[in-house]
């Protein structure tokens, strides 16, 4: 490298031409796309830097009054997730907004090949998230969401600039108040996405599509193009799986799958946030609260009668006494949750290990102790309304089905209540979130459904799992929640471990210890019934499946699968949570047609 010129002799160096916009001086671009640009700026006078944000076209006659109107209506909404400008006007004829630069700098600024890391990802998404559904919320929307339009300050404080700034489609038309709010709801809808594909970006590591412009990503994307944006495993830094499912979901290619306003996207980033730093609050801890309001589950319909039944009932009789309670899964867990509690009339049960016999649990709570607990559930149906009770019976009806068919599973030996229960606790996390959260179960049962392909085609793409769906709505895996519950009654790790349902896909290993056959047995028979309950045409095939991974382990032949599936009632009423065929008898032949095709093992003689 050749010595730097000495500066008497040297010609003089080049100088940028000083830009002036105003009385602000333009120091550099922070970003601009078809519809925004925003400037990093300093006014000499005062000393101070500024970000001056403003339209890409230059509004025209009665496009400039309207622009002037909605950037003022935007700017008197009060929020910490919204810059307040502090100036809004225009300099020959350029209309543009003004926020004060201290302290902040814009997501673009921090974005790098490096990826930001997932906690500060989360937490900036989810405050931007706050501050677009209160503008929504308000009838005000972004239309251009830009990461150099979200900035964050030293405190992690994050804030969306430049609300209503991009001029809108159509210029200065009027519109009815109809048309105004569709226009409205539309754009907020378009924002959501947006900060999805935002979000992308920062945790990839390089944007989306390889397009700095989010608008032009979104025009790529269904329904407008055919690209799709998913995160990429290879990333810089590891992407936890709850929070990649929320991403995801965001962008999903599937239109109907994505978040439907700004508030939902952000309780479930709100929710992997406080579940994955363990703190106070998020679904777990509300969940728990909501539990010791309301309880775990209501009695199911028929409990007052069932409650009278036992009055009638006589000591000693324990055998009839469990069937009763059998028939109520919230009184059947309400007894084991009372007697794996710390102490039961003094007297520890830790010792002797969990109690999953209900026959055991009624002769340690006595008679008296099984009415008192039959008496402390709510009435059906609790606080749920109509159609999510609708919901609720029809789920419970499944769990109990489920609980069936591993009885009949069960190897020789083994008690076909404790399997039973197994079954049906496999299923805790479900029916916790259906009573307490309906309108995020409603949610979670929409993301697992197929939907339409590009060309029109029903069914042809594929819903997300229980799993994925549940982390895009509530940012922690149903099951979490389950196995939350079954602590906080003091179950202790084995029976975690057993209410653990083996996830699809995984493989079935040949169980070593009798917690593991209940564990697969319990697991089979919910993916039995899992698989019976989908559409007439996917139903063999998915049986023949479910007999591939158990019957080795299990010892199980295709006959004795079919025969416990055939054993239910004649009407098999999944409910709408799992739309399916409405008869066991037909389900169970599309598994003997297809067990074949398959490589299900074959029926024994019969």
């Amino acid at each position: 490298m050749s010595a730097p010129a000495r500066s008497d002799d040297a010609p003089k160096a080049a100088t940028a031409p000083v830009r002036r916009f105003g009385r602000y001086q333009l120091l550099r671009l922070l970003g601009k796309s078809e519809r925004t640009m925003a400037w990093h700026a300093a006014d000499e006078r005062q000393g101070t830097e500024w970000m001056l944000v403003m339209p890409r076209q230059q509004p025209q006659g009665e496009a400039a009054a309207a622009w002037m109107q909605s950037v003022r209506r935007a700017a008197r909404l009060n929020h910490p997730n919204l810059a307040t400008p502090v100036e809004i006007a225009e300099h020959e004829r350029w209309p543009y907004v003004a926020y004060e630069r201290h302290g902040q700098v814009t997501w673009a600024e921090r974005f790098s090949r490096q990826g930001i890391p997932a906690e500060e990802m989360a937490p900036w998404a989810s405050q931007a998230a706050l501050g677009l559904a209160y503008a929504h919320e308000a009838g005000v929307a972004h239309h251009d969401v830009q990461p150099w339009l979200l900035s964050v300050d030293d405190g992690g404080r994050v804030q969306v600039l430049g609300l209503e700034v991009p001029q809108r489609s159509g210029g200065a038309a009027v519109v009815g108040a109809m048309e105004e709010l569709r226009q409205v709801r539309d754009a907020a809808v378009g924002d959501v996405l947006a900060l999805g594909i935002v979000m992308h970006h920062g945790l990839a590591g390089q944007p989306a599509l390889d397009q700095t412009d989010v608008a032009r990503v979104v025009a790529m994307m269904p329904p407008l193009g055919n690209d799709f944006v998913r995160l990429p495993w290879n990333v810089p830094r590891p992407i936890p799986d709850a929070l990649r499912a929320i991403v995801n979901r965001a962008t999903d290619r599937q239109p109907r799958q994505r978040y439907r306003n700004a508030r939902t996207l952000q309780r479930a980033l709100d929710g992997w946030i406080k579940a994955n730093a363990e703190l106070e609050g998020g679904p777990l801890a509300l969940l728990l609260d909501r539990i010791r309001a309301a309880g775990v589950l209501p009695a199911m319909p028929g409990g007052a009668d069932r409650v009278a039944h036992l009055a009638l009932m006589e000591r000693g009789r324990t055998s009839e006494l469990a069937e009763v309670v059998l028939g109520d899964m919230a009184l059947a867990f309400e007894l084991l949750r009372l007697v794996n509690g710390a102490t039961v009339q003094g007297h520890a049960v830790s010792s002797d290990g969990p109690v999953l016999m209900l026959r055991r649990a009624i002769a340690m709570l006595g008679l008296e102790g099984v009415r008192r607990a039959a008496l402390s559930l709510r009435p059906w149906p609790g606080p749920m309304d109509e159609a999510a009770a609708t919901e609720m019976a029809a789920l419970m009806r499944r769990v109990q089905r489920a609980g069936g068919v591993a009885t009949r599973l069960a190897p020789a030996g083994y008690d076909g209540e404790v399997i039973s229960l197994i079954a049906q606790m496999q299923n805790l996390g479900r029916l916790v979130v259906q009573y307490h959260f309906p309108d995020e179960a409603a949610q979670i049962r929409r993301l697992m459904q197929p939907g339409e392909s590009a060309d029109g085609k029903a069914g042809a793409e594929p819903g997300m799992s229980a799993e994925a769906a549940s982390y895009a709505v509530l940012g922690i895996d149903l099951e979490a929640l389950g196995l939350a519950v079954a602590q906080h009654w003091g179950l202790d790790d084995s029976v975690q471990q057993m209410i653990r349902r083996i996830p699809p896909g995984a493989p079935v290993h040949h169980p070593d210890t009798d917690a593991d056959i209940l564990r697969v047995t319990a697991s089979c028979a919910n993916d039995l019934l899992d698989a019976s309950a989908l559409a007439p045409k996917l139903v063999g095939p998915a049986l023949a499946v479910v007999v591939r991974r158990y019957a080795r382990a299990l010892g199980l032949t295709q006959a004795e699968m079919l025969g416990a599936l055939q054993a239910l009632p004649s009407t098999v009423d999944t409910g709408p949570a799992m739309p399916g065929v409405a008869d066991a008898s037909a389900a169970t032949r599309a598994f003997a047609q297809a067990g074949a095709a398959a490589g299900a093992p074959r029926a024994a003689a019969a």
